[in-house]
């Protein structure tokens, strides 16, 4: 399983584009679930951390995926030292700690999951060890927070109506290009008269989304490709490597971005 742990820490940098903060806050301070909706690489996670940081609670992140099942949130009996030994799976230690669990892309994860969130995340604010018989309830403090990309549901992983209605929930997309310039000159150290045609380049490439591209390129990539090029690559390569590579396998999409690329940067 892909899990980690963050103890408090300095905030790292995020731009705010709306009220999230706020909802962010109100949630905690009341023990509400949370779910982000948005596309990859849109800042759901470096808002999540932000605001782990801000509020001064440890973070468990889990990166979810087919294989994840209830048992490596709650946790199993391992032997160590020829004696068997119970251990704490991510999300039974954040609950102990009243600590904040971030489930990443929790839709990809296995169904006996969502059983084990439900208490959770309404009143009860519980949490059912069957192995040990335990039954912990949440301090305040400890706050649940899932996110999913709508547009990666189908038919087999879609989160079902009982799970989403028991989360408040935000929707992400990409900054404004005057944020994204920002967020991607800090991030990146490239001085933001070069981060502007990068952001040209992107909008540009989110607006094949959905026709010739899957999903259109995240700022994630935007930062990797503005890095390459503050150490000194040069834009084709940069952009080949961070940006039209990562996106698609297709060779008529890859020629259709460079003649983008050439457009935007002449």
């Amino acid at each position: 399983m892909n899990a980690h742990a963050g103890a408090p820490m300095r905030a790292p940098y995020y731009a705010e584009t709306g009220n999230e903060c706020a909802l962010f806050d109100a949630a905690h301070e009341n023990g509400l679930p949370l779910l982000l909706k948005g596309p990859t690489g849109c800042g759901k996670t470096r808002f999540v951390e932000h605001m782990a940081a801000r509020s001064g609670r440890r973070l468990y992140t889990v990166a979810c995926h087919d294989d994840l099942t209830a048992a490596d949130l709650i946790g199993r009996y391992l032997l160590r030292g020829g004696e068997t030994e119970w251990v704490d799976g991510p999300l039974t230690r954040a609950v102990r700690e009243g600590a904040i669990c971030y489930l990443d892309e929790v839709v990809e994860a296995r169904k006996d999951v969502a059983v084990v969130l439900h208490p959770l995340t309404d009143n009860r604010r519980t949490l059912m060890i069957d192995r040990t018989g335990e039954e912990l309830t949440a301090p305040p403090g400890f706050m649940l927070i899932a996110s999913y990309n709508p547009g990666y549901q189908n038919v087999l992983k879609r989160m079902k109506p009982s799970t989403r209605q028991r989360f408040l929930a935000i929707t992400f997309g990409f900054p404004d290009p005057e944020t994204e310039i920002a967020v991607i000159a800090e991030e990146s150290g490239l001085e933001q008269g070069r981060v502007a045609p990068l952001v040209r380049l992107g909008g540009h490439i989110r607006n094949l989304s959905g026709m010739d591209l899957e999903e259109g390129v995240s700022t994630r990539l935007l930062i990797y490709a503005a890095t390459l090029m503050a150490g000194g690559m040069g834009v084709e390569k940069a952009l080949e490597a961070a940006v039209i590579e990562p996106l698609t396998d297709d060779d008529d999409v890859q020629t259709a971005l460079r003649d983008l690329v050439a457009t935007v940067y002449g």
